[in-house]
C-alpha cells in the first residue's frame, strides 16, 4: 500500500487532499452490522473527512493505516487533511462484479460511509452518486446514507434523473439520514467545525421526506443537557419528524482517541463553558458518565412517536458498555438499547 498526493496539490473544503491507493473500498463484514446500520456491507471512498468535527473517531480507526513508517501523512494531523481513495468507484465496481451472484441478489443494506462524509461538497456528491449507481446496477442491495451536509437532496435528485432510476426504483432502495445531537446552530458549529448549519440539515431531511424518500434519524453526538432531557428529546424528535423516519439512532459522545479532549477544548474556545465543564466532569467519573448516558437513553425511550405500526420502538440507542453496566443495558434492549463493545451481552 502506498499513499500519494495528486500530481498537483489540491484542496477540499479548505484542506489539502491526499490520495491513497487502496485495494478495497467495500467491506462485506463490517462491525457496523452490530449497530444495525447495515447487514454487513459498508462503502467508503476516503479515510479523512472534508469536515473537521472535534469528536471524530476515525483517526483512532485509521492511525496505523495512514501513519506507517513510509507514509507522508505520519506527521500530519488527521483533522487537517482530506484523504481520498484513488479510483474509488472503479474499485467498487470491480469488487461488486467479483461477488457471487447469490450475494449480489440478497436484500442487504449497505452503509455509507463509516469514515468520511458522503456529501461534504459537490465533488463528493457526484462521487457518491456514481457509487450508488454501481450498487444499484450490480446488486439488489439497499443503501443507507448518512451525512452532516445539507446536500443529500442533490444526491437524491441526481439519482432520480439518472438512467438507473428507469430500471431500479431509487426511492425504494435509498435511505437518507442527517446527524446532529443539538438544534442550536451556534453550539453545533463549536464542535462540528466546517459542517453546514443544523437548521439547513433539518431542512434537507424534510425535503427528502416530503419527496417520498425513505429517511432515518441520527441524534448524535449528544452532549450533556442543561435542563430537561425529556424536553430536549421532544424537540429533537419533532425536528427530525421521528414519526416519518424508519428508525432513529441515538448516541452520546463516542469516546475514541483524543475525541473527548478535542471536544472539551472546542466548546471552551467557543465560550460554552458549562458544556465543556460538564463534559469534562462526566468523562472523568464513570458513574457520572453512566448517568448521562442513561438519562439520554431514557428520555428517548419514553417517546410514543418512536413506535412503528407494530408498536415496536424505532429507537436504536448505541452504548458502549462495561462488564458492570452491560446487564442494565441488556435489560433495556426491548426499549431500543444496543449494547456495544467487548463487554456487550449479545
Amino acid at each position: 500500500m502506498s499513499t500519494t498526493t495528486a500530481p498537483e496539490r489540491t484542496t477540499m473544503n479548505g484542506k489539502p487532499v491526499h490520495w491513497r491507493n487502496a485495494k478495497t473500498v467495500l467491506n462485506l463484514d463490517s462491525g457496523f452490522r452490530h449497530k444495525l446500520l447495515c447487514d454487513g456491507p459498508t462503502f467508503s471512498a476516503g479515510d479523512a473527512c472534508a469536515y473537521s468535527c472535534s469528536f471524530c473517531y476515525v483517526e483512532a480507526m485509521t492511525h496505523k493505516l495512514l501513519r506507517h513508517d513510509h507514509s507522508e501523512l505520519k506527521d500530519l494531523d488527521h483533522m487537517d487533511i482530506v484523504v481520498r481513495r484513488t479510483n474509488a468507484v472503479e474499485t467498487l465496481r470491480k469488487q461488486l462484479v467479483a461477488l457471487p451472484d447469490a450475494v449480489r441478489a440478497q436484500q442487504l443494506t449497505l452503509y455509507m460511509s463509516h469514515s468520511v462524509d458522503v456529501a461534504a461538497n459537490m465533488d463528493l456528491v457526484r462521487e457518491t452518486v456514481a457509487a450508488c449507481i454501481a450498487i444499484l446496477e450490480l446488486t439488489h442491495w439497499h443503501i443507507r446514507m448518512l451525512s452532516k451536509s445539507h446536500l443529500l437532496p442533490k444526491v437524491a435528485k441526481l439519482l432520480i434523473d439518472s438512467p438507473v432510476n428507469q430500471v431500479s426504483d431509487v426511492r425504494s432502495r435509498l435511505i437518507f439520514g442527517v446527524s446532529t445531537g443539538t438544534l442550536d446552530d451556534a453550539l453545533a458549529a463549536a464542535f462540528e467545525q466546517g459542517c453546514p448549519k443544523v437548521s439547513k440539515r433539518i431542512e434537507s431531511l424534510h425535503w427528502l421526506q416530503d419527496e417520498g424518500f425513505r429517511t432515518f434519524g441520527m441524534i448524535c453526538p449528544s452532549l450533556p443537557v442543561r435542563g430537561s432531557y425529556q424536553e430536549w428529546s421532544l424537540a429533537m424528535m419533532d425536528a427530525i419528524r421521528a414519526d416519518r423516519c424508519e428508525h432513529v439512532w441515538a448516541e452520546v459522545l463516542n469516546v475514541r482517541g483524543k475525541s473527548m479532549i478535542r471536544t472539551c477544548a472546542a466548546l471552551h474556545a467557543a465560550g460554552y463553558e458549562w458544556q465543556a465543564a460538564e463534559l469534562q466532569r462526566v468523562s472523568t467519573d464513570k458513574a457520572a458518565w453512566e448517568e448521562y448516558a442513561r438519562k439520554t437513553f431514557l428520555a428517548h425511550a419514553c417517546r410514543t412517536d418512536l413506535l412503528d405500526p407494530t408498536y415496536k420502538t424505532k429507537l436504536r440507542f448505541l452504548q458502549y458498555v462495561t462488564k458492570e453496566t452491560a446487564p442494565w443495558w441488556h435489560d433495556h434492549t426491548s426499549s431500543g438499547a444496543i449494547p456495544l463493545g467487548a463487554a456487550a451481552i449479545h
